[in-house]
């Protein structure tokens, strides 16, 4: 007995000597519902660690012992190898007791204060799991595979720490097969909670009928209808979506009619990139993107025709590649290679993600209507993206984005930045984050409101969100700005492009002065005019206006956004008055002539005219001067069509003139007329008056560079989502030694006001302005 315990003795000695470093690593950010604990073990494994790993609320917890050697290489894996759509945002790595574990298991989730740690976005379906629906005998064709790299989470959420219990999947028990997948820790599927298979998963409902658990099956079916003329609403990861065949002009044209949805241009889904390539020019920029676990709808110049509906004439259209795996199943099966793939709702409406609201109000614009039996939680849209200068660049941030939190170097801590009207997003702080929601819509119905209200209380839940200071926007007749003045808190106001000025510093963790250039159609100012075009000098604190456009009245006031000839008559007006409507080319603007004297009465009395310098409304004006977009049927679109004729060879650009703090257009307008009146092409004289606001960016920048030192120049507004703008513009003040910042995690439309308030907010409460 006394040998026994001499050996152990001596085992346990060596042990304590190979083992004699013990470590307890918390690492935070989006490492939940993205394979991050069976890849920790799998690192364990290699390295011969020992110990445990945990999900908690705050993120992932473990406690490591090995040789310090292995210890410090398995940490360095741990930083630079995670899985692809993870991301580490605080790591922290502390000495701690050695216990003497011997093996390294995976413990049981726990919850240890209101802290949170980052929910996954959805995530596209993985190459491994195409393989799988191939070859597995209890997944073959099944269309909802998943594994622990793939498949739904945000919609499919309820709370946190994100098991299967607390998300909609709670309802669907694991068959035999799929139980031993789920523990077995070297399966890809290990605590996969959205898994499932052909025997204990959900499944699709075709028209009512019976249920369908053969994705090929379903697939041929679908492709049928769509490949004879036929719309369908089909259910998707984060809400309805209306297919149709993108080739045929009389389908896609009925679908805009009974979606009462006449020019905003729609998105298309192709197979792959062979044949994405083949119908649009796509750089290889714009095909990791298209490509990414995120798969957004990438905007891309057109290259073959698709059905003249889908995009107006616009030159670029929306592309994305399949990402759920009845996606899959049907592109190979369609003979049409283009199909459109458009939000399940009526227009603007918020997306439908209810089965029975799907039946109630998408049958009188689908020929069939295509359900599966598992909840969508969350509703998110497809998220939208282009690429300039070789950075995507966000114009709607739902799917596969939100609500993914960005970092900020401020205590965000209770603050809700309630967002703006238009494209709203919402945000939440939690200790130095930044949570944005999904994209929420155009906050002017009921509702759009209503999913506004329901996001929120979700966010609250999910988040463990206890709300202590309310920021929204200056304008009173938002309902955004109403909904945070209702709350009962103490309430921050801030300008619209303070915000989104602080909305792209906050991106770049910036806290410094800067030079500001926001450009975008509207918002409050400080005076109580429409402000639009911007040139700050500003911090996250406070701003002020160094220059601007010239302010013009709006005859008819929101009414312009529909009728861009009415801003460009008041141009005219404003710069030359009346006898400039002698000549032809300003007489055309007017739908008839009994409008000049009703319009030239409202801006010289002041009726329903308020002053507006928004660049916006610059570009209506331009747009419907050329005859190219004098009445829009959807937002932005004249600025759209202008940007869609513009020559890259043209190098021309117009004089403008200072006028103190105003960049007066007179001389811009004048010789847009001449070129008019001259018949330069519209091409032509589209570019000009691009390059004339990228040349107007710089010389303004540069002034106020030579005045202020300031050396940093921010770049935001949704007129910056004008790719030649946003492209030119940051060349050319890079090439004269400026440092640049534009925006790429949220949009620089008002989808990333919520951000920017938010920040605002926290840097005023440190400082103790509010």
């Amino acid at each position: 007995m006394r040998l026994i315990c001499f050996f152990k003795g001596i085992i346990g000695y060596f042990r304590s000597m190979k083992y004699h470093t013990a470590r307890l690593i918390s690492i935070k950010g989006l490492v939940q519902g993205v394979g991050f604990r069976p890849y920790i073990y799998r690192q364990a494994i290699r390295f011969e660690i020992k110990g445990w790993v945990e999900n908690n609320n705050e993120g992932v917890t473990l406690h490591a012992e090995a040789a310090t050697n292995s210890l410090n290489r398995f940490e360095e894996a741990l930083k630079n190898e995670i899985p692809e759509a993870a991301s580490i945002s605080a790591y922290s790595s502390l000495e701690t007791k050695f216990v003497g574990f011997e093996d390294f298991v995976i413990q049981k989730s726990s919850n240890l204060s209101d802290a949170i740690t980052e929910v996954s976005p959805d995530i596209a379906v993985c190459n491994a799991c195409l393989e799988d629906m191939k070859t597995q005998a209890h997944r073959i064709n099944y269309p909802f595979i998943n594994c622990t790299n793939c498949g739904p989470r945000f919609t499919i959420i309820k709370d946190l720490p994100y098991d299967r219990h607390q998300t909609t999947m709670h309802v669907f028990e694991l068959c035999e097969t799929c139980k031993m997948e789920y523990k077995n820790i070297t399966n890809r599927r290990f605590h996969a909670q959205p898994v499932a298979c052909k025997n204990c998963g959900p499944s699709y409902q075709i028209n009512d009928g019976q249920a369908v658990s053969d994705g090929k099956k379903l697939a041929e079916m679908l492709a049928q209808y769509i490949d004879r003329g036929e719309i369908v609403a089909l259910k998707g990861m984060g809400g309805y979506h209306l297919i149709c065949s993108a080739l045929d002009e009389t389908v896609v044209k009925a679908l805009r009619f009974r979606k009462q949805r006449d020019g905003k241009p729609m998105a298309v889904m192709v197979k792959d990139l062979i044949t994405a390539r083949k119908y649009f020019k796509i750089n290889e920029d714009e095909a990791v993107l298209l490509s990414s676990w995120r798969r957004p709808i990438v905007l891309v110049q057109n290259k073959l025709p698709l059905a003249a509906s889908v995009s107006r004439t616009l030159s670029r259209t929306g592309v994305i590649l399949p990402y759920m795996p009845l996606h899959h199943l049907l592109m190979a099966q369609l003979k049409t290679e283009v199909i459109v793939l458009t939000s399940g709702n009526l227009s603007e409406a918020p997306i439908i993600i209810a089965d029975d609201e799907a039946k109630a109000k998408l049958s009188a614009i689908a020929d069939h209507i295509i359900t599966y039996n598992r909840e969508i939680y969350n509703r998110t849209d497809d998220s939208v993206a282009f690429v300039v200068n070789q950075k995507a660049r966000l114009i709607r941030r739902s799917r596969g984005y939100a609500p993914q939190a960005i970092s900020l170097q401020l205590n965000t801590e209770g603050i809700f930045a309630a967002g703006a009207e238009l494209v709203n997003t919402f945000a939440i702080g939690k200790g130095q984050q930044a949570i944005l929601s999904q994209h929420i819509g155009d906050l002017k119905n009921v509702e759009t409101l209503s999913f506004y209200e329901e996001s929120f209380d979700r966010f609250k839940r999910l988040f463990r969100f206890k709300p202590t200071l309310m920021v929204c926007d200056l304008h009173p007749d938002y309902l955004s700005t109403h909904f945070a003045k209702e709350s009962g808190l103490k309430v921050v106001q801030v300008q619209h492009h303070h915000a989104h000025i602080a909305s792209c510093m906050a991106e770049h963790s910036l806290d410094e002065k800067v030079i500001g250039i926001a450009l975008d159609g509207t918002g409050l100012g400080t005076d109580n005019t429409i402000w639009g075009g911007e040139f700050f000098i500003a911090d996250l604190n406070d701003f002020s206006r160094a220059f601007f456009y010239d302010p013009i009245p709006l005859p008819g006031g929101d009414l312009v956004t529909k009728q861009p000839w009415r801003t460009a008559f008041s141009y005219l007006y404003h710069y030359f008055g009346l006898p400039i409507f002698i000549e032809e080319t300003a007489k055309n603007l007017l739908p008839n002539e009994t409008q000049l004297p009703l319009l030239k009465q409202m801006i010289d009395k002041k009726i329903n005219s308020p002053l507006s310098s928004g660049a916006g409304r610059l570009f209506d004006a331009v747009s419907a001067l050329l005859g190219i977009c004098r009445q829009s049927s959807f937002h932005a679109e004249a600025p759209m069509r202008l940007e869609a004729i513009i020559n890259p060879q043209c190098r021309g650009k117009y004089l403008f003139e200072l006028e103190g703090q105003k960049i007066s257009f007179r001389k811009l307008f004048h010789q847009i007329l001449q070129d008019i009146n001259q018949q330069v092409n519209p091409a032509d004289i589209a570019t000009k008056f691009h390059n004339t606001l990228v040349i107007i960016n710089l010389q303004i920048s540069k002034l106020i560079r030579e005045r202020t030192g300031i050396n940093k120049v921010i770049l935001s507004g949704g007129s910056f989502q004008n790719a030649y703008l946003l492209e030119q513009t940051e060349q050319i003040l890079m090439n004269q030694g400026f440092e640049v910042f534009s925006q790429e995690k949220v949009p620089s439309n008002d989808g990333g006001v919520s951000l920017g308030q938010l920040a605002i907010a926290a840097k005023r409460r440190q400082q103790g302005n509010c």
